[in-house]
């Protein structure tokens, strides 16, 4: 989903990395392969904008990690002493980004937060390349990682925050998805972080078969020995997926991509929330698809998977997944329409606050929500999957959403392909899995502590610091 770079690689949708001054505005470039995930607006900033501001230059909303604190009730959390401290976020990209150490400090004063405790950047798989700012990839994968890095942070704002990079980039099947697994491997089995997000992914139909994708799966299995939790964002392309190295066609029938689909990871679909200038929701969210009549490609990717089989967690939605695992499994925030405002600096794009969406933001920001949970519980949670579908669509923590689908269309080989996605309903659904988080109310029911009890036992979780 993230996967930025010639193979079916993860092209962010629609047009591509447009580079722009703000507040003007000028034709993007054409579609460049890139990570999946992410879809940046036209305008960049020199200063954060209001959501006023974005509405009055772009015609549509920006979030800033402010509203969508609130947005996601967090705020009784950091009030109560829950903000993360004690836990690690472990964002794993491909390549990284040259500038995000100084962009991180520079987003934080942008929106008055505070500094993670601890930044820093690993490469366990081996050395990364030196960075092109030319190569679409690169700078495809350095907005990826400036949009995980600042969200997770934002989410958890007391949570260290641990940067693993690879060498070599993901596009479609097997690719560089062996240096991933390398890199997550050495994360867990050196106890360096306790939630792992990723926002990458290639569909299950461009592997050899599904012996190849199994063989990928150790650092997944490590992770649940070790209770570690992975999070895998679903993709930005709704039911179908890219089906070639250049990113330019894509399957004419479902399509879902792993390692969302793998039973042991997390899998963060997209929605569409609208919020006013204080984070309050002014409607209802829903499924995010920005052309529900058809003729573009942007929706919260989901699916069933065509490799593993129901598991026991999704017994309770079965008549939705049938014998097979279905995803997502929780989504959040993913539209373009009221995307996250990123800073960047490195070179190839310009310098300054962007409106990124994609299920490349979900996925950081349940990880920030993940590591607040961490430490409420005094240890980490691992696994989540079982916890989630034993509360289960609209129980507290976890509002369901029932409005919106996922059917995208596209022209392809001179005719416009149509691919029937997933409607929004009451339940579990394959369009947002079992429905949107409520920071607050889902920490308590994860972990049955009230938020009167923490406030006076500030528990602090004991992980090594990376």
């Amino acid at each position: 989903m993230r996967l930025a770079r010639l193979a079916a690689m993860m092209l962010l949708c629609a047009a591509g990395l447009p580079r722009l001054m703000a507040p003007q505005t000028a034709p993007p470039d054409r579609a460049t392969p890139r990570p999946l995930g992410l879809t940046v607006a036209d305008l960049v900033y020199p200063k954060p904008p209001t959501m006023a501001d974005c509405e009055h230059t772009q015609k549509e909303p920006c979030y800033s990690p402010l509203q969508l604190q609130t947005a996601y009730d967090m705020k009784p959390l950091y009030d109560a002493g829950l903000r993360g401290r004690g836990t690690t976020i472990a964002v794993v990209v491909s390549f990284g980004s040259p500038t995000i150490a100084r962009d991180l400090a520079a987003f934080d004063r942008g929106f008055g937060l505070t500094s993670p405790p601890s930044f820093k950047v690993i490469t366990p798989a081996g050395r990364v390349p030196p960075y092109n700012p030319h190569g679409t990839d690169r700078v495809g994968w350095a907005v990826e990682t400036s949009l995980d890095v600042e969200y997770a942070h934002a989410m958890a704002p007391a949570a260290r925050i641990l940067l693993v990079e690879t060498p070599v980039d993901e596009t479609i099947g097997v690719a560089g998805l062996p240096a991933i697994v390398r890199a997550e491997k050495y994360v867990i089995d050196h106890r360096m972080a306790n939630v792992i997000t990723q926002s990458f992914g290639a569909a299950e139909r461009t592997f050899p078969n599904p012996r190849s994708i199994r063989r990928l799966r150790g650092a997944f299995v490590s992770a649940r020995a070790h209770h570690v939790t992975e999070l895998a964002a679903t993709g930005d392309t709704g039911p179908t997926s890219f089906s070639d190295i250049d990113g330019t066609r894509f399957f004419i029938r479902p399509a879902a991509i792993w390692p969302a689909t793998d039973p042991l990871v997390t899998a963060v679909g997209g929605t569409s929330i609208h919020l006013d200038a204080a984070g309050e929701r002014v409607s209802h969210d829903t499924a995010w698809n920005d052309c529900p009549a058809g003729g573009c490609l942007s929706a919260g990717g989901g699916g069933l998977s065509m490799v593993f089989p129901r598991p026991p967690f999704q017994y309770s939605v079965r008549s939705v997944t049938g014998r097979s695992r279905g995803i997502p499994d929780i989504s959040l925030s993913a539209d373009r329409s009221g995307g996250a405002l990123v800073y960047t600096s490195f070179p190839g794009f310009s310098a300054g606050y962007h409106s990124v969406g994609g299920t490349s933001e979900a996925s950081p920001l349940f990880a920030g929500i993940v590591a607040v949970a961490d430490q409420a519980n005094g240890h980490p949670l691992g696994f989540l999957n079982p916890r989630l579908y034993r509360l289960g669509s609209g129980s507290p923590g976890i509002p369901d959403i029932t409005l919106g689908s996922t059917t995208v269309s596209f022209n392809q080989n001179h005719r416009t392909i149509r691919v029937k996605g997933w409607q929004a309903r009451p339940g579990y659904d394959l369009a947002t899995g079992l429905g949107t988080v409520d920071g607050a109310k889902l920490v308590k029911a994860l972990t049955g502590v009230s938020l009167k009890s923490i406030a006076s036992s500030r528990h602090e979780l004991r992980t090594r610091n990376p």
